[in-house]
C-alpha cells in the first residue's frame, strides 16, 4: 500500500489506531490528521483538574518523540473538506489532496447546539476541546455564578469541580432526573443528593426559555417558569452529535453514526470508522449502539488496525465507562438496557455501593460508586460470559470471586452451556 493509511481525527481513537498499526507490524505510511494545533491529549481531565487549576497542563496521549520514533506523520491543524471515496483521496482545506489506500475515520462528536435566544452571548460555552477547557477556566476565575444546562456526566463533573473551588453552581436538567440515559435511578438519586449537600443547586424537569446579557456578555438564564438565574458563565452540556458529515457526503452508510461491521469497516470497505462517530450491532446486547467512551474508542482502534492488516477478528470488547463527580467515582461495565431486576451491594450511606443488573438470570452490567473491586470483577465476569446467580451476588464479593474461579475450572463445554 504505497499511499498507506490515513487517520482523520487525533483524539483517543485516532492516536491508538496509529499506535496499533505499528504495534501490529504495519510498515507502510501512517498519516494522522488532526484539526487542532495541540499535541493529542487526554480529554477526561478537562472537566476536572484542568478547569480548576490555573497551572494545570494538558496531558499528552503520547509524547512528541513517539510520533517521530514510530514514523507516524502527525499533521495538526488540518481540516478535511471532502472524501473522494472512488479516487481514494481526501480534499484538504486550503487546497491539496491526500491519497490513501485505507482511511480510518476517528472524527468523534461535537456538542449539541442550543437553540435559545442569547446562546451567542459571550460567556456561553461548551466543553469538547482543550480550547474550550481553557476558556472555561479563564471565565471561572471571574465568575461568581455559573449555570450548567444538562445533567449528564460532563455537566455534573464540571458542577462538582467548580463548586469545590467556591462557585455558586446551578444545574438545569429538562427531564425529571439526572443522568437519565446513563445510570439506574438509585445512582442518579444518590449523585443528586451528594451534589446538593455540597451546595450545588439542581433543577430537574426545568427548561430554559432564554439567556439574558449585558454589554454582549451573558448575565442570566431565565427558566420557562420565569425564574431568573444569575450567571456570568453558562455551560452547555446537553449531549453530543456524531461527526458524520464527511462520511455522509462521500456516500457512506449512516445510522446514528457511521455504520460499521464487526471489523470496523464502513459500507466502503477501504474506509473504517471508530470511536464516538461509529455505530454498530453490539455483540453483547444484539442492539445497534454508538458508544461514547475512551475505552470503546481505544478498543475499536486496536481492532481497526488488525483489520487493515488483514485479520478478521470480530469486535468483542466488554464496554466499560467511568466518571468522577466530586467524591464519587462512578464505574460502569456492560450495557444495562433491558434489565428487569437488580441486586445492591454495599452501603449508600457510606457512598460505597454497586448495582448488579439482570435480565432474567443473565447479568447485563454493574454500576459502582467507589467500589472499584466490584467493577474489575464485573469486567472479568462479563468477559468470561459468566452470569452469577443473584443469590451469589447478594452473598458478597468473596462468594462472587469463588464462583468465578469455579467457572474458570469447568470444562469448556460446560462453561459455555
Amino acid at each position: 500500500m504505497k499511499n498507506g493509511v490515513v487517520i482523520v481525527g487525533a483524539g483517543h481513537a485516532g492516536v491508538q489506531a496509529a499506535a496499533s498499526l505499528r504495534e501490529e507490524g504495519y510498515d507502510g505510511p501512517v498519516i494522522l490528521v488532526g484539526d487542532e494545533s495541540e499535541l493529542p491529549y487526554h480529554k477526561p481531565p478537562l472537566s476536572k483538574t484542568f478547569i480548576k487549576d490555573q497551572e494545570a497542563k494538558p496531558q499528552p496521549l503520547r509524547g512528541e518523540a513517539f510520533y517521530t520514533g514510530s514514523t507516524i506523520d502527525y499533521r495538526p491543524g488540518i481540516k478535511v473538506e471532502r472524501i473522494d471515496a472512488a479516487g481514494q483521496r481526501l480534499e484538504i482545506s486550503g487546497g491539496g489532496m491526500l491519497p490513501f489506500d485505507r482511511l480510518i475515520l476517528a472524527t468523534g462528536s461535537r456538542p449539541r447546539i442550543l437553540p435559545l435566544p442569547g446562546a451567542d452571548l459571550a460567556g456561553v460555552v461548551s466543553l469538547r476541546s482543550l480550547a474550550d477547557a481553557r476558556l472555561i477556566r479563564e471565565l471561572s476565575a471571574r465568575s461568581e455564578d455559573v449555570v450548567i444546562l444538562g445533567g449528564g456526566f460532563i455537566g455534573l463533573e464540571i458542577a462538582a469541580t467548580l463548586r469545590a473551588v467556591g462557585r455558586k453552581v446551578t444545574v438545569v436538567e429538562a427531564v425529571d432526573r439526572l443522568l437519565g440515559r446513563a445510570v439506574a435511578p438509585v445512582i442518579a438519586s444518590h449523585v443528586r443528593q451528594r451534589l446538593q449537600a455540597s451546595g450545588v443547586r439542581i433543577l430537574t424537569g426545568t427548561t430554559i426559555a432564554k439567556l439574558e446579557g449585558e454589554n454582549g456578555r451573558v448575565s442570566a438564564a431565565v427558566t420557562s417558569s420565569g425564574e431568573r438565574l444569575p450567571a456570568q458563565m453558562v455551560i452547555i452540556g446537553i449531549g453530543v452529535v456524531p461527526n458524520v458529515e464527511l462520511a455522509q457526503t462521500a456516500g457512506i452508510a449512516i445510522a446514528n453514526g457511521i455504520r460499521v461491521d464487526q471489523q470496523m469497516r464502513s459500507s466502503v470497505p477501504e474506509i473504517l470508522a471508530i470511536g464516538d462517530a461509529a455505530s454498530y450491532r453490539h455483540w453483547f446486547t444484539g442492539a445497534d449502539v454508538r458508544l461514547e467512551s475512551v475505552q470503546n474508542a481505544t478498543d475499536q482502534a486496536r481492532l481497526a488496525a488488525r483489520t487493515v492488516l488483514g485479520y478478521e477478528d470480530a469486535f468483542s470488547a466488554v464496554p466499560w465507562f467511568w466518571s468522577d463527580i466530586g467524591d464519587m467515582k462512578l464505574q460502569m461495565v456492560g450495557l444495562t438496557s433491558g434489565g428487569d431486576s437488580h441486586v445492591v451491594l454495599g452501603d449508600l450511606a457510606e457512598n460505597k455501593f454497586s448495582i448488579y443488573h439482570y435480565a432474567a438470570n443473565r447479568l447485563l452490567g454493574i454500576e459502582s460508586v467507589n467500589r472499584p473491586g466490584d467493577h474489575m470483577l464485573g469486567r472479568k465476569m462479563l468477559g468470561a460470559g459468566f452470569s452469577p446467580p443473584p443469590l451469589t451476588v447478594a452473598a458478597g464479593p468473596d462468594a462472587l470471586k469463588a464462583a468465578l474461579a469455579a467457572f474458570h475450572t469447568m470444562e469448556p463445554a460446560k462453561a459455555s452451556a
